[in-house]
């Protein structure tokens, strides 16, 4: 759903991506072929639509609460709903500092996204999160003390570049009247600052756990919303290339890089709050 308003020459632009699964209370569509009770995705696509044209999208989560309110007070054969709602990172295009009135780029400083879930006669249960946040630090970052055996080739280092792909979602716990746009603006400045450290000397990461964990803490610690967090750093590998039979001396300069996207090469960590 792409939506733009004008205000005199300016325009201002939103757009999402939304996912709506609906489960019902029967199951005669599965075991009968009665497609009675079934709602088509074409009149779930135009719903969506129709909300957000009325209501519009003041936060991804307000929106996604909408749609799930809809579809449980209106459609007594809804049992379940959850919608996810993603939105398209587009940015207001400047020009020598000077924004432009209706030009945009589309930024990946990180993907916003929301779920909203709730069964019929349960609470409505928000979740929220970021993704595809790239982050490196070229120092203080080392690996040191870790587990050996035969088939280890990993040196220890106690200087590398810090990389990683994050992916961070929480959890509200029963819906509230919450500032949704504050606290997500507040849980990726806990985040930047948690991996980044103070700006003058940075701080130091003994491992990709380790700022895993100091990220959850951090913003446990300080946003008091946040019921359950998880945390996924997906490993993006530097190492200093050997350019010794080049006749160049490489500084670390110099290096190649190489991700990891197996499973097990990716650090999971689920913190709730005390």
């Amino acid at each position: 759903y792409f939506h733009y308003h004008r205000e005199g020459k300016k325009h201002f632009v939103k757009e999402v991506e939304v996912c709506t699964h609906l489960r019902l209370t029967s199951c005669h569509e599965y075991l009968d072929g009665n497609n009675s009770a079934v709602i088509p995705t074409d009149t779930i696509k135009n719903i969506v639509l129709v909300l957000a044209k009325k209501n519009g999208i003041a936060t991804l989560e307000q929106f996604a609460i909408d749609i799930c309110q809809h579809f449980m007070t209106t459609f007594c054969q809804v049992a379940y709903v959850k919608t996810y709602v993603q939105e398209v990172p587009w940015q207001r295009l400047h020009e020598n500092g000077i924004p432009h009135i209706h030009s945009f780029i589309c930024v990946p400083n990180g993907i916003r996204f929301c779920e909203a879930e709730q069964c019929r006669n349960g609470p409505l249960i928000v979740f929220a999160g970021i993704k595809d946040l790239k982050l490196m630090k070229t120092t203080q970052s080392g690996f040191e003390g870790f587990y050996k055996n035969e088939h280890t080739t990993l040196p220890e280092r106690n200087d590398r570049i810090l990389c990683g792909e994050l992916f961070c979602k929480w959890s509200y716990g029963e819906c509230k009247d919450f500032d949704f746009d504050c606290i997500w603006n507040k849980i990726r400045e806990c985040i930047l600052e948690a991996f980044a450290g103070p700006p003058d000397c940075g701080e130091y990461s003994p491992s990709y756990q380790k700022t895993v964990n100091s990220i959850q803490m951090h913003i446990l610690s300080k946003v008091s919303q946040v019921q359950v967090i998880e945390v996924v750093l997906n490993n993006t590998f530097y190492n200093v290339v050997d350019m010794k039979n080049l006749g160049l001396t490489n500084d670390k300069e110099v290096s190649k890089c190489s991700k990891h996207n197996l499973p097990g090469l990716s650090l999971k960590i689920l913190s709730l709050k005390a």
